[in-house]
């Protein structure tokens, strides 16, 4: 039977529904995925275009050749960003080998830490759902070993990616092969070339680092113990003094966890202070990713030491130029 009625007379119209409400726009999610290249920005290229294949929005590339490390931020309908994050593992572990990394940052993994971002406190529910799915996407699609932390940690005691890292990857496999770290989802050891993956659920922080520019690495980790929560320095800070062979110079750096109780111009202030005192000097101060609106307080980025600073590197905007408010 055709588009017209068995006696064929004329299809019957049924009249236009009223007040027919839009369909919900599917739920966002954002996530800061670190991997460990840094310097070969052809791989990093082909990460981003893995993750961009999935419909998940790239925001932000930040590359560091020292550390060998890059922070890719990215946001979308959550459950593309699932496939991008999944995607974007596959591809770590096609394309790099830990066997090879001599970066300076701390890692576990070629795709060292994926966190799904809770915005708000009211986003955190979505947030740790997201995490704890693709965990177990990982380690059941992918043959790598998951370690959930932060707000989907499994033991309250390793609830930081540094609580994994301990002193390096190899005294990560020697715990996991005493059993005293389990994978928390797929295979119970280290993949021998892409290591481990962290994924967690967790609030913004901020990756701020800050050169000296005068002092060294004995004065960098001098300053950065003094600065760190660890140390009785400033809530919410992690810091590492470190070595950038590239630019010759010794680098502070950290992560503020919660900008709303220190903002980064106390840390600033605090890292010079504690420079002086051993008489050193901070020089320029450099943002990894992004940073939440909130986090600048009203504070001109010049005063803080970053250099070249544009609208765009503030979360905020970028999610609306991605078509999010």
């Amino acid at each position: 039977m055709n588009d017209r009625d068995a006696a064929g007379g004329e299809q019957a119209v049924a009249p236009a529904p009223r007040d027919v409400p839009d369909l919900p726009s599917p739920p966002w999610s954002l996530a800061a995925p670190n991997v460990s290249e840094g310097r070969d920005l052809g791989t990093v290229e082909a990460l981003c275009d893995a993750v961009r294949a999935t419909g998940t929005r790239v925001l932000h590339v930040h590359s560091d050749v020292d550390h060998d490390r890059s922070v890719i931020t990215i946001a979308g309908p959550t459950l593309n960003l699932l496939d991008g994050l999944v995607a974007l593992a596959g591809e770590c572990l096609e394309r790099i080998d830990l066997r090879r990394h001599r970066g300076i940052h701390p890692r576990i993994g070629a795709l060292d830490v994926a966190p799904i971002i809770a915005r708000e406190p009211a986003d955190m529910e979505l947030a740790r759902e997201a995490a704890a799915a693709l965990a177990d996407r990982i380690g059941a699609e992918l043959g790598l070993p998951v370690f959930r932390y932060a707000a989907v940690a499994a033991h309250p005691e390793r609830v930081r990616p540094r609580d994994f890292r301990g002193t390096g990857i190899d005294s990560l496999a020697e715990k996991i092969d005493s059993g005293e770290i389990v994978p928390d989802a797929g295979p119970p050891r280290l993949h021998p070339s892409a290591g481990g993956v962290l994924v967690g659920a967790r609030p913004p922080l901020i990756a701020w680092n800050i050169e000296l520019e005068e002092g060294g690495l004995d004065e960098a980790r001098a300053i950065a113990a003094r600065v760190r929560e660890s140390g009785g320095g400033l809530p919410g800070v992690m810091a590492l003094g470190l070595w950038l062979a590239s630019r010759g110079t010794a680098q502070v750096s950290m992560n503020i966890e919660n900008h709303l109780r220190t903002p980064p111009a106390v840390v600033v202030e605090t890292v010079r202070a504690e420079a002086e005192r051993l008489g050193a000097r901070a020089g320029a101060s450099e943002l990894v990713g992004l940073i939440p609106r909130e986090g600048l307080a009203g504070v001109a980025p010049s005063a803080l030491g970053l250099a070249g600073f544009r609208p765009g590197l503030v979360l905020d905007a970028a999610l609306r130029g991605a078509g999010r408010p």
